[in-house]
């Protein structure tokens, strides 16, 4: 006997809800806040390198870049998941939201790259199409005369394209000036394939995000259970992982937190000792600072006002932990993120550095995180903070 759920499978064609457009209108959509993002979506994750890299694919590519998967509201479903801007993750009020509305389940980092360009973002100000390589690429210095940064080139007013190419560049030759315009043409009217789907509820929509991201695999429980922290009253991205991210980067020290499992399990490990703290117990053995003991179980449970003061906390150890590697000239012994870990976990629970300063520089000398188990981490953490 078939059944119902099969029949009703064969008569709906998901092809259907598919139409193209090009970057220049996607740009325009979400300046307008007509594309946005659910709240329990991660925070952007691409290096400098990956947005070149999809720059120069637009540009050469012979073949589209993948579909973008995106949601369309109703505005009659009271069950819509709260909506954040691209870039910055501010809140979209409910009552701002139009009929017809979408909301972004794969194709963020995408449609993020585009949108930079579009507005000049500072962080891409090192992003220049070399066009006597004739290819888009990352650059230490400012800008040659053959050079020109992508935030100009693919600018919304090309007022500001010409500008700089007769003011910067003095570029005068026709042609030269002709094929830079089109060259700007060809990547603001490169169009993507967009799926989309009608007022997915939120479980629909992680199941979707889960199969595109991971090749029909789960996402694992860490990254969802991460993404899924956020609620009306908190973005655990804005408020703890973008923070999180900023602290390691000022003090340069990205390369110890690029893969994307790590940049997300990272500040969720270095939640556990004032999640500990908060729970009132003594030190558990199996809530050391390290990825395989996260708890990310426990911290979906608290109040956020809770979850708030704990992440708080938690940035405010952070913070002296990486001024205590400086102030000491240990900066070039951190090669590992377990450094920071643990002695931002330190502070946490002593609440200062400033009075185990000797031997804190001493257990940073002598530490050796490689080729340890986990219960030997484990037990490095429980010796250090009783030193």
């Amino acid at each position: 006997m078939i059944s119902k759920k099969l029949e009703a499978a064969t008569s709906f064609d998901p092809t259907k809800q598919s139409q193209s457009m090009a970057i220049s209108s996607l740009n325009n959509l979400i300046e307008k806040d007509a594309i946005s993002l659910p709240i329990y979506q991660r925070d952007l994750s691409w290096s400098l390198a990956k947005a070149v890299a999809l720059f120069n694919y637009q540009l050469y590519g012979r073949a589209p870049v993948a579909p973008l998967s995106l949601n369309k509201l109703s505005l009659d479903d009271s069950s819509t998941v709260p909506q954040v801007r691209l870039l910055t993750r501010k809140m979209i009020d409910a009552n701002d939201l139009k009929e017809g509305h979408l909301s972004i389940i794969d194709g963020q980092q995408r449609l993020t790259t585009n949108y930079k360009a579009y507005i000049d973002d500072p962080s891409f100000s090192n992003i220049v199409l070399d066009i006597s390589r004739g290819k888009f690429r990352l650059i230490r210095t400012a800008p040659n005369n053959n050079q020109i940064p992508v935030g100009k080139l693919l600018n919304r007013e090309q007022s500001l394209l010409m500008n700089y190419i007769h003011n910067t560049m003095n570029m005068s030759d026709f042609s030269e000036v002709a094929t830079l315009i089109a060259a700007r043409g060809k990547l603001l009217q490169y169009s993507y394939t967009l799926h989309i789907a009608n007022s997915m509820d939120e479980k629909e929509q992680i199941q979707w995000f889960e199969v595109l991201n991971n090749a029909g695999s789960k996402v694992s429980a860490l990254q969802m259970t991460f993404a899924k922290l956020g609620s009306i009253d908190f973005d655990i991205y804005a408020e703890y992982g973008d923070p999180f991210k900023q602290l390691i980067s000022d003090f340069d020290l990205n390369d110890l937190f690029s893969p994307y499992t790590t940049n997300v399990s990272y500040p969720v490990a270095l939640l556990n000792p004032e999640l500990e703290i908060l729970l009132g117990s003594t030190h558990k053995i199996n809530y050391a600072p390290i990825p395989s003991d996260t708890k990310e179980g426990q911290l979906i449970k608290l109040e956020i006002s809770d979850l708030k003061g704990v992440t708080q906390r938690t940035l405010k150890s952070l913070d002296l932990a990486l001024k205590f590697f400086e102030e000491n000239g240990l900066v070039n012994k951190v090669n590992r993120m377990d450094y920071i870990l643990y002695i931002s976990g330190f502070i946490s629970f002593n609440g200062t550095a400033d009075d185990y300063k000797d031997k804190l520089i001493q257990w940073v000398n002598e530490v050796d995180f490689s080729n340890k188990s986990n219960r030997e981490r484990r037990k490095l953490f429980s010796d250090l903070i009783n030193l």
